[in-house]
């Protein structure tokens, strides 16, 4: 599994599992399979109702905890006790600290969130932190430690060129959830002609544009067999020109929210 150096020297694996919708012992099963795969990274949220789930995959992993990267998120309403919302996940997911802290959401509240989350670092509650679902104009209003990896959604048919690219030069890595477009894309023609070239899916096709423009994707599956397949995108490249092809296909495609109206 390849990994991704952050700007605070900690390393995250490029590829990992996202788990949101993934609920109760299908959200285990499927949990326990990808690591049981060779998956080292999970991401998850307070608000995604799964953390006791992904924390019980973990213990009956039998992996070791230094050999994983687990991400969680602060939601709308813990804002007024980040502290507290990162222990409450602490708890449920039975660790002592998570890889990765986010806040969810630009709300209005974000910039006091920060200020306390660089602290909840220096205590050891979490090895790195950083933001999701934040425009460029939200990440420029940050104050102090700058975040690690800014999490959107983000694809072939959803490329947030500008987002990345000014992400690269502030030292943020971008991380895309929603890489496959959840599925709505993935018989377009082009992809799917691309993909053919390589012998390859169509959406290792479109994990493996994302990981070539340096970006870390986070595929949902519950199906084992996707959850496999889903892996396999470090043993081929994509050439330039199918490269340019893949970026040509953005349509602005949101499947989730869009933060891009929030001041």
């Amino acid at each position: 599994m390849k990994t991704v150096k952050l700007h605070d020297g900690n390393s995250i694996p490029q590829l990992g599992l996202g788990t949101w919708q993934l609920t109760g012992k299908d959200c285990e099963a499927a949990v326990l399979h990808a690591l049981k795969s060779g998956y080292r990274h999970i991401d998850t949220a307070h608000i995604y109702g799964n953390e006791r789930e992904i924390g019980s995959a973990i213990r009956k992993s039998g992996i070791h905890r230094d050999e994983l990267f687990i991400t969680t998120k602060i939601w709308n309403t813990q804002h007024d006790d980040p502290q507290d919302a990162l222990e409450i996940s602490l708890k449920k997911l039975d660790l002592d600290k998570v890889d990765l802290f986010l806040i969810h959401w630009p709300v209005p509240e974000r910039n006091e969130t920060w200020k306390t989350m660089q602290r909840l670092k220096k205590d050891g509650l979490c090895s790195s932190i950083g933001v999701s679902n934040f425009t460029i104009g939200h990440l420029k209003q940050l104050k102090g430690e700058k975040p690690v990896v800014d999490q959107v959604e983000f694809n072939p048919f959803l490329y947030q060129k500008d987002l990345l690219g000014h992400c690269k030069k502030a030292g943020i890595t971008v991380e895309a959830y929603c890489p496959l477009s959840r599925g709505s894309a993935l018989g377009d023609a082009k992809l799917c002609g691309i993909a053919n070239k390589y012998s390859r899916s169509p959406a290792q096709t479109m994990l493996r544009w994302g990981v070539q423009h340096g970006v870390i994707v986070i595929p949902k599956s519950k199906t084992p067999a996707r959850i496999e397949e889903n892996m396999r995108v470090f043993d081929f490249k994509i050439n330039g020109a199918d490269m340019k092809t893949l970026d040509g296909l953005d349509r602005n495609l949101r499947t989730c929210w869009d933060p891009t109206g929030i001041p």
